[in-house]
C-alpha cells in the first residue's frame, strides 16, 4: 500500500522544528520564542460561540495589522502562522517545471514546501557576509516563479541590505515574486519593506505573532502583498483557517495596549540579548558571535558539537547548526530571560 504514496512524499526529508528534535529541557533557547507566556491574554477570553464557524479572515485583526504595519486592509491575509504563508504561495505561483530560489543559510521550510508540492528549488548560496549574492541569483532565474529571502535572516540574524533587495525586486519585476520573510522584524520594525508595496507589485511579505508578540502557540501569521496578490491567495486558503480563539488572542494582542506590551517585551529582549553578547564574546570555546538585529544570536565555537552536546546533558537546549551552509561549529541561541541567559553562561564557563 506504500506504493500508494506520492514518490516525491516518500523521498522528502521533513523540517526538525524544535520540538520534533525534542530534548529533556529546562532552559528552551532553541525556537526563538519569547520565554515568558502573556497569559494576562486568556483572562478576557469569551468562548461562548464554539459551536459556529469562525469568520474566514476576521476584519478585526485585518484592520488591526494593517494599522500596525502601515499598510492598506486590502493588503493583508491572516495565515495559520507565517509558514503557511509560505505554502499559499507556492501553491499559487508555481506549477509543473516551475522553481523557487532561496538563499541559504537560512530558514528551512522554504525548501520542505517546495518539496511536498513537488516543485524543484534552486539554492544561490548566501555571500561569506550573509548578504544576497545578485549576480548569481540573476543567472539562475530561467523557470524561476518565487524567490524567498529572510530579513533579519534565520539562523544568522543579520538584515540583508535594503539596497540589495530593491535591486533584486527590480531585476524580477514581471519575472518572479519576491517573498520577504519578516517574522524577526519588530524587533528592527523600521527596517520593514512595507512601505515598498505601493512600489512593487512582485513584493510578498510574511510576518507573524510567533515571536515578538510571544504568541507562538496560537499560529497566527500574515502575508502582505498588493490586493490582486492576497484576492488569488484567498482563492487557496482553507475555508476557516484562523480558530476562534486564535482570533480572540490576535485580536488583544493587536490593540493599542497589546502593541504596547509587545514593545516592552522587544525592549528587555534586546537588552538581554546586548548581556548575553558582551558574556558569549568573553569566553575562550568561542570564536565569533555573529551581528545579530533578531532575538537570537549565532556563536560559532571551537567545537560546536561538544558544547552543543554538553548543553543538552545540562538541560539547556539551543539550536544546532552545524548542518547548515558554511555553518560548522555554529549554534544557534535565542535570548531567554536573564536567569535562563545566566545559567547558559555559567554552564559554559564551566565546561
Amino acid at each position: 500500500m506504500q506504493n500508494l504514496i506520492n514518490p516525491h512524499i516518500r523521498q522528502l526529508t521533513p523540517y526538525q522544528s524544535a520540538r520534533k528534535i525534542g530534548g529533556n529541557g529546562t532552559i528552551w533557547l532553541n525556537a526563538n520564542e519569547y520565554p515568558i507566556s502573556p497569559n494576562e491574554l486568556l483572562n478576557v477570553l469569551t468562548l461562548d460561540n464554539l459551536n459556529r464557524y469562525p469568520e474566514p479572515q476576521p476584519t478585526s485583526i485585518i484592520n488591526a495589522y494593517a494599522n500596525y504595519a502601515k499598510v492598506n486592509a486590502n493588503q493583508v491575509l491572516i495565515t495559520r502562522g507565517g509558514d503557511e504563508g509560505i505554502e499559499l504561495i507556492i501553491r499559487t505561483f508555481c506549477q509543473n517545471d516551475d522553481c523557487i530560489l532561496y538563499c541559504p543559510p537560512t530558514y528551512g521550510m522554504y525548501k520542505v514546501s517546495a518539496d511536498t508540492l513537488n516543485i524543484q528549488s534552486k539554492i544561490v548560496p548566501l555571500t561569506n557576509e550573509f548578504g544576497l549574492n545578485l549576480n548569481d541569483i540573476e543567472k539562475n532565474l530561467e523557470k524561476v516563479k518565487v524567490i524567498f529571502i529572510c530579513s533579519p535572516n534565520n539562523p544568522t540574524g543579520n538584515l540583508l541590505k535594503r539596497e540589495d533587495i530593491i535591486s533584486l525586486l527590480t531585476m524580477t519585476k514581471d519575472k518572479a515574486m519576491v517573498v520577504v520573510d519578516e517574522a524577526y522584524i519588530d524587533f528592527c520594525f523600521e527596517q520593514s519593506l512595507a512601505n515598498e508595496l505601493s512600489n512593487f507589485d512582485n513584493l510578498i511579505i510574511i510576518r507573524t505573532l510567533s515571536k515578538a508578540f510571544a504568541l507562538a502557540s496560537i499560529r497566527c501569521g500574515f502575508v502582505l502583498a498588493n490586493e490582486w496578490v492576497i484576492q488569488s491567495l484567498q482563492k487557496v486558503i482553507a475555508p476557516y483557517p484562523i480558530p476562534t480563539p486564535t482570533a480572540l488572542i490576535a485580536d488583544i494582542a493587536l490593540s493599542d495596549d497589546g502593541i504596547k506590551q509587545m514593545s516592552d517585551k522587544v525592549a528587555i529582549t534586546l537588552d538581554n540579548k546586548l548581556w548575553l553578547e558582551n558574556e558569549l564574546k568573553a569566553l575562550p570555546i568561542v570564536k565569533k558571535c555573529y551581528a545579530s538585529v533578531a532575538n537570537f544570536i549565532l556563536v560559532e565555537f571551537k567545537d560546536g558539537q561538544a558544547v552543543f552536546d554538553y548543553l543538552w546533558e545540562k538541560g539547556i537546549i539551543a539550536r544546532n547548526q552545524h548542518t547548515a551552509l558554511n555553518l560548522t561549529n555554529c549554534i544557534r541561541i535565542s535570548i531567554g530571560t536573564m536567569d535562563e541567559n545566566k545559567a547558559l553562561i555559567t554552564a559554559l564557563k564551566d565546561m
